[in-house]
């Protein structure tokens, strides 16, 4: 039992690690355009290499 007092906060560091992340993500605007990602890359004058 003595080893839940080192996996719990470990568990609750790491998963607010992966929650800040996420926000980062959403503050970034990482999400904004998933459809267009989806649909992009079926058209035949798709490049590899995005344009800046």
């Amino acid at each position: 039992m003595d080893i839940l007092a080192y996996l719990i906060p470990i568990s609750l560091f790491l998963g607010g690690i992966g929650l800040a992340a996420f926000f980062w993500a959403l503050k970034s605007r990482q999400f904004d355009d998933p459809q267009g990602d989806a649909s992009r890359i079926l058209k035949p004058d798709y490049e590899d290499k995005p344009k800046p």
